[in-house]
Protein backbone atom coordinates (compact mmCIF):
# COMPACT_ATOMS: atom_id res chain seq x y z
CA UNK A 1 0.00 0.00 0.00
CA UNK A 2 1.71 3.46 -1.16
CA UNK A 3 1.70 5.28 1.94
CA UNK A 4 1.29 9.85 1.86
CA UNK A 5 3.73 11.63 3.73
CA UNK A 6 3.25 14.83 1.73
CA UNK A 7 1.43 15.90 -1.14
CA UNK A 8 2.88 18.13 -3.97
CA UNK A 9 0.89 21.42 -4.26
CA UNK A 10 -1.66 21.06 -6.92
CA UNK A 11 -2.57 17.56 -6.26
CA UNK A 12 -5.74 16.20 -3.92
CA UNK A 13 -4.93 15.78 -0.30
CA UNK A 14 -8.10 15.56 1.82
CA UNK A 15 -11.48 14.64 1.34
CA UNK A 16 -14.60 15.32 3.36
CA UNK A 17 -18.00 14.21 4.07
CA UNK A 18 -20.39 16.93 5.18
CA UNK A 19 -23.40 15.57 6.08
CA UNK A 20 -26.46 15.81 7.95
CA UNK A 21 -26.46 12.35 10.14
CA UNK A 22 -22.42 11.95 11.11
CA UNK A 23 -23.17 8.57 12.99
CA UNK A 24 -25.26 7.33 9.70
CA UNK A 25 -22.30 8.16 6.95
CA UNK A 26 -20.00 6.32 9.04
CA UNK A 27 -22.26 3.59 9.62
CA UNK A 28 -22.87 3.46 5.41
CA UNK A 29 -18.97 3.48 4.30
CA UNK A 30 -17.29 1.81 6.75
CA UNK A 31 -19.56 -0.98 5.86
CA UNK A 32 -19.30 -0.18 2.12
CA UNK A 33 -15.28 0.69 2.02
CA UNK A 34 -14.28 -1.77 4.75
CA UNK A 35 -12.99 1.52 6.73
CA UNK A 36 -12.66 2.02 10.80
CA UNK A 37 -12.92 5.71 12.05
CA UNK A 38 -11.87 7.85 15.26
CA UNK A 39 -13.64 10.47 16.27
CA UNK A 40 -11.99 13.87 17.46
CA UNK A 41 -14.05 16.20 19.97
CA UNK A 42 -14.53 19.98 17.99
CA UNK A 43 -16.59 21.44 21.15
CA UNK A 44 -18.95 20.32 23.32
CA UNK A 45 -21.42 18.69 21.03
CA UNK A 46 -19.20 17.87 18.01
CA UNK A 47 -16.58 15.65 17.02
CA UNK A 48 -14.43 15.13 13.76
CA UNK A 49 -14.48 11.70 12.61
CA UNK A 50 -11.53 10.49 10.67
CA UNK A 51 -11.62 7.74 8.20
CA UNK A 52 -9.62 4.91 7.91
CA UNK A 53 -7.80 2.08 6.01
CA UNK A 54 -5.53 -0.31 8.02
CA UNK A 55 -4.64 2.45 10.38
CA UNK A 56 -4.37 5.03 7.57
CA UNK A 57 -6.16 8.33 6.87
CA UNK A 58 -8.49 7.68 3.38
CA UNK A 59 -11.38 10.98 4.67
CA UNK A 60 -13.13 12.30 7.12
CA UNK A 61 -16.77 13.01 8.35
CA UNK A 62 -18.20 16.35 10.06
CA UNK A 63 -21.99 17.55 10.67
CA UNK A 64 -23.63 19.89 8.33
CA UNK A 65 -24.35 23.23 9.92
CA UNK A 66 -27.11 25.35 8.42
CA UNK A 67 -24.54 26.49 5.50
CA UNK A 68 -25.87 28.94 2.54
CA UNK A 69 -24.60 29.42 -0.64
CA UNK A 70 -26.06 32.14 -2.64
CA UNK A 71 -29.19 32.38 -0.27
CA UNK A 72 -29.49 28.59 -1.33
CA UNK A 73 -29.21 26.00 1.98
CA UNK A 74 -26.10 23.48 1.30
CA UNK A 75 -26.97 20.06 0.90
CA UNK A 76 -24.79 17.53 2.05
CA UNK A 77 -21.78 16.57 0.06
CA UNK A 78 -18.17 16.04 -0.08
CA UNK A 79 -15.83 18.46 0.33
CA UNK A 80 -12.35 17.96 -1.94
CA UNK A 81 -9.16 19.99 -0.60
CA UNK A 82 -6.12 20.90 -3.26
CA UNK A 83 -2.76 20.76 -1.45
CA UNK A 84 -1.22 24.22 -1.63
CA UNK A 85 2.32 25.70 0.38
CA UNK A 86 0.69 29.02 0.34
CA UNK A 87 -3.05 29.01 1.32
CA UNK A 88 -2.92 32.97 1.34
CA UNK A 89 -1.10 33.34 -1.77
CA UNK A 90 -3.28 30.45 -3.77
CA UNK A 91 -6.61 32.49 -2.02
CA UNK A 92 -5.54 35.80 -3.95
CA UNK A 93 -4.48 33.99 -6.78
CA UNK A 94 -7.78 32.11 -7.18
CA UNK A 95 -9.51 36.05 -6.24
CA UNK A 96 -7.51 37.50 -9.47
CA UNK A 97 -8.23 34.53 -11.76
CA UNK A 98 -12.02 35.38 -11.19
CA UNK A 99 -13.15 33.31 -8.41
CA UNK A 100 -14.91 34.11 -4.96
CA UNK A 101 -13.49 33.63 -1.53
CA UNK A 102 -16.36 32.14 0.52
CA UNK A 103 -14.00 31.37 3.38
CA UNK A 104 -11.22 33.57 3.41
CA UNK A 105 -7.71 31.61 4.77
CA UNK A 106 -8.12 30.86 8.50
CA UNK A 107 -5.61 28.41 10.85
CA UNK A 108 -7.25 25.14 11.79
CA UNK A 109 -5.46 25.00 15.05
CA UNK A 110 -1.74 23.74 14.52
CA UNK A 111 -3.09 20.93 11.82
CA UNK A 112 -3.07 23.27 8.63
CA UNK A 113 -4.69 26.86 6.80
CA UNK A 114 -7.08 26.35 4.92
CA UNK A 115 -10.11 28.69 2.30
CA UNK A 116 -12.95 27.96 0.41
CA UNK A 117 -13.12 29.19 -3.35
CA UNK A 118 -15.75 28.88 -5.38
CA UNK A 119 -14.31 28.57 -8.63
CA UNK A 120 -15.68 31.34 -11.72
CA UNK A 121 -18.08 28.38 -13.34
CA UNK A 122 -19.63 27.92 -9.66
CA UNK A 123 -17.89 25.03 -8.16
CA UNK A 124 -16.57 25.19 -4.86
CA UNK A 125 -13.28 23.28 -3.22
CA UNK A 126 -10.92 24.02 -0.40
CA UNK A 127 -7.37 24.19 -0.17
CA UNK A 128 -4.83 22.93 2.17
CA UNK A 129 -1.87 24.37 3.12
CA UNK A 130 -0.64 21.11 5.74
CA UNK A 131 1.11 22.17 9.15
CA UNK A 132 0.70 18.79 11.56
CA UNK A 133 -1.97 17.02 9.10
CA UNK A 134 -0.86 16.06 5.73
CA UNK A 135 -4.22 14.76 4.45
CA UNK A 136 -5.07 11.77 2.68
CA UNK A 137 -2.11 8.93 3.68
CA UNK A 138 -3.56 6.58 1.10
CA UNK A 139 -4.67 7.22 -2.02
CA UNK A 140 -4.92 5.17 -5.56
CA UNK A 141 -5.40 1.87 -3.73
CA UNK A 142 -9.24 -0.41 -3.79
CA UNK A 143 -11.58 1.89 -1.21
CA UNK A 144 -9.44 5.69 -0.87
CA UNK A 145 -9.90 8.28 -3.88
CA UNK A 146 -8.16 7.59 -6.77
CA UNK A 147 -9.58 10.28 -9.28
CA UNK A 148 -11.76 13.59 -9.04
CA UNK A 149 -13.50 15.07 -12.08
CA UNK A 150 -14.75 18.53 -12.47
CA UNK A 151 -18.24 18.61 -14.02
CA UNK A 152 -18.95 22.41 -15.22
CA UNK A 153 -21.28 24.26 -17.52
CA UNK A 154 -18.03 25.84 -19.27
CA UNK A 155 -14.73 23.95 -19.06
CA UNK A 156 -12.56 25.84 -20.75
CA UNK A 157 -13.34 28.77 -18.52
CA UNK A 158 -12.95 26.66 -15.55
CA UNK A 159 -9.62 25.05 -17.21
CA UNK A 160 -8.18 28.63 -17.53
CA UNK A 161 -8.73 29.40 -13.81
CA UNK A 162 -7.12 26.40 -12.59
CA UNK A 163 -4.44 26.67 -15.02
CA UNK A 164 -3.82 30.08 -13.03
CA UNK A 165 -4.11 29.47 -9.36
CA UNK A 166 -2.77 25.74 -9.52
CA UNK A 167 -0.72 25.76 -12.78
CA UNK A 168 -2.48 23.08 -14.28
CA UNK A 169 -2.25 21.96 -17.50
CA UNK A 170 -4.86 20.19 -19.96
CA UNK A 171 -5.03 17.63 -22.59
CA UNK A 172 -7.79 16.64 -25.21
CA UNK A 173 -9.76 13.34 -23.77
CA UNK A 174 -12.77 11.30 -25.00
CA UNK A 175 -15.18 13.64 -26.68
CA UNK A 176 -15.19 17.10 -25.12
CA UNK A 177 -13.38 15.59 -21.50
CA UNK A 178 -10.38 17.45 -20.62
CA UNK A 179 -7.57 15.51 -18.43
CA UNK A 180 -6.02 17.50 -15.77
CA UNK A 181 -2.54 17.07 -15.37
CA UNK A 182 -0.34 18.65 -12.16
CA UNK A 183 3.34 19.07 -13.53
CA UNK A 184 3.78 15.09 -15.23
CA UNK A 185 1.14 13.50 -13.47
CA UNK A 186 -2.73 13.46 -14.70
CA UNK A 187 -4.64 13.29 -11.27
CA UNK A 188 -8.25 14.38 -12.93
CA UNK A 189 -10.36 15.62 -15.61
CA UNK A 190 -12.82 18.46 -16.65
CA UNK A 191 -15.68 17.18 -17.87
CA UNK A 192 -19.05 19.48 -19.66
CA UNK A 193 -22.59 19.16 -17.60
CA UNK A 194 -25.64 17.41 -19.45
CA UNK A 195 -27.87 18.32 -16.86
CA UNK A 196 -28.75 21.95 -16.73
CA UNK A 197 -30.73 21.37 -13.23
CA UNK A 198 -27.08 20.16 -11.51
CA UNK A 199 -25.15 23.29 -10.39
CA UNK A 200 -21.37 22.93 -11.23
CA UNK A 201 -19.12 20.44 -8.68
CA UNK A 202 -16.22 18.13 -8.02
CA UNK A 203 -17.04 14.41 -7.98
CA UNK A 204 -14.51 12.45 -6.30
CA UNK A 205 -14.07 8.37 -7.52
CA UNK A 206 -13.26 5.57 -4.77
CA UNK A 207 -11.26 2.47 -6.46
CA UNK A 208 -13.25 -0.83 -6.00
CA UNK A 209 -12.45 -4.17 -7.10
CA UNK A 210 -16.05 -4.78 -8.32
CA UNK A 211 -18.34 -1.96 -9.19
CA UNK A 212 -21.54 -3.79 -9.64
CA UNK A 213 -21.22 -5.75 -6.27
CA UNK A 214 -19.68 -2.85 -4.68
CA UNK A 215 -23.11 -0.76 -6.05
CA UNK A 216 -25.28 -3.39 -5.11
CA UNK A 217 -23.87 -3.55 -1.33
CA UNK A 218 -24.51 0.65 -1.42
CA UNK A 219 -28.22 0.16 -2.25
CA UNK A 220 -28.63 -2.44 0.18
CA UNK A 221 -27.15 0.03 2.98
CA UNK A 222 -29.57 2.63 1.84
CA UNK A 223 -27.90 4.30 -1.42
CA UNK A 224 -29.35 5.20 -4.61
CA UNK A 225 -27.39 4.85 -8.15
CA UNK A 226 -27.87 7.81 -9.39
CA UNK A 227 -26.19 6.50 -12.76
CA UNK A 228 -26.09 2.64 -12.50
CA UNK A 229 -22.74 1.16 -13.41
CA UNK A 230 -21.32 1.63 -17.10
CA UNK A 231 -18.33 0.66 -19.05
CA UNK A 232 -15.93 2.69 -20.64
CA UNK A 233 -13.87 1.38 -23.02
CA UNK A 234 -9.95 0.96 -21.80
CA UNK A 235 -10.67 2.83 -18.33
CA UNK A 236 -12.88 0.50 -16.73
CA UNK A 237 -16.66 0.31 -14.93
CA UNK A 238 -18.34 3.57 -13.39
CA UNK A 239 -21.06 4.41 -10.88
CA UNK A 240 -22.47 7.50 -9.41
CA UNK A 241 -23.92 6.91 -6.18
CA UNK A 242 -25.65 8.77 -3.33
CA UNK A 243 -25.40 7.84 0.08
CA UNK A 244 -28.33 8.01 2.43
CA UNK A 245 -28.28 11.44 3.18
CA UNK A 246 -27.58 12.74 -0.29
CA UNK A 247 -23.66 12.68 -0.44
CA UNK A 248 -22.87 12.68 -4.12
CA UNK A 249 -19.66 9.86 -5.11
CA UNK A 250 -18.76 7.82 -7.70
CA UNK A 251 -17.12 4.18 -7.92
CA UNK A 252 -14.50 3.18 -10.18
CA UNK A 253 -13.40 -0.28 -11.12
CA UNK A 254 -10.12 -0.24 -13.34
CA UNK A 255 -10.03 -1.94 -16.78
CA UNK A 256 -6.75 -3.09 -16.10
CA UNK A 257 -6.65 -4.66 -12.63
Amino acid sequence: MPVFERHEAGTFNWIECTTTDQNGAKAFYTSLFGWTFADYPMGPESVYTMFLREGRTVGAACALSSLELHGQPVPPHWNLYIATDDADGTAARAVEFGGRLIAPPFDVYEFGRMAVIQDPTGAVFCVWQAKTHIGVSVRDEFGSVCWCDLNTSDPAKAAAFYAGVFGWTTEAGQGDYLHIRNGEKQIGGIGPLHDPNTPPHWMIYFWVANCDAATAQAKQLGGRALVEPFTMEKVGRIAILADPQGCVFALYQSAHA
